[in-house]
């Protein structure tokens, strides 16, 4: 087997500015001009990426179409340890179908409980928080790893200081929502190039600025 072969087998290791012969698809992320400068045409498939954010709640809003998308197929979606408990009018009338949203609070397990959902191949999307989850090296292969296995994605919310540390992601996206827009920083993307900042419109006119993300339940929370 050439060594060519087997490099293209290891979905887990980073080949700096190599562009490997074909990428495979992935799953869009519902705005155009994101997808048109990743490699994949969307999220990586069956890989880890980061969604950066000063906020932890704030890059919801990033993946909110694509999760609206796969709630409506066989597999489940999967949060672990969100920032707030989702709030279910908001996400049932934007067209996220809740019998396939299961939310589990893990605390210190939070890396294991994510690796289990990523390898089990009943997800096609495991979201992540656990800020208090030391995301070193070995824990962050190990969610590559466990996303290949279950051929699900993996969507690790992070602070925007992890920027400096390095990370096996297949993509790295800085995100700061804005009052009308959403400005992407593309860090890093396996078999491309950091593509600059992009301007991203709101992808549905009906996900108005109250709705992005799940700020109607962040205000009842801080109403307690």
């Amino acid at each position: 087997m050439h060594l060519e072969q087997l490099l293209a087998g290891r979905a887990d290791l980073w080949r700096g500015r190599a562009v490997p012969a074909a990428n495979p698809a992935g799953v869009s992320t519902g705005y155009t001009a994101l997808d048109a400068v990743l490699p994949w045409g969307g999220w990586p498939p069956a890989s880890l990426s980061e969604v950066l954010d000063a906020r932890p709640e704030g890059a919801l809003s990033l993946v909110l179409p694509t999760l609206i998308r796969l709630s409506h197929r066989p597999r489940w979606l999967l949060l672990i340890d969100p920032p707030l408990p989702p709030f279910a009018p908001t996400l049932a009338a934007l067209g996220l179908d809740l019998a396939r949203l299961a939310v589990v609070t893990a605390g210190t397990e939070t890396a294991w409980a994510a690796e289990q959902g990523l390898r089990s191949g009943a997800c096609s999307a495991v979201l992540i928080w656990g800020r208090e989850t030391p995301w070193r090296g070995p824990a962050l292969r190990r969610l590559q790893l466990a996303a290949q296995s279950g051929d699900a994605l993996a969507l690790l919310f992070r602070g925007t200081e992890a920027a400096q540390n390095p990370s096996p992601a297949a993509l790295r996206l800085r995100v700061r929502p804005l009052a009308a827009d959403l400005e992407v920083e593309i860090l890093k993307q396996r078999g491309g190039r950091p593509a600059g900042v992009l301007r991203l419109a709101w992808p549905e006119a009906r996900i108005g600025k109250e709705e992005r993300g799940w700020p109607a339940n962040e205000r009842k929370v801080r109403k307690r």
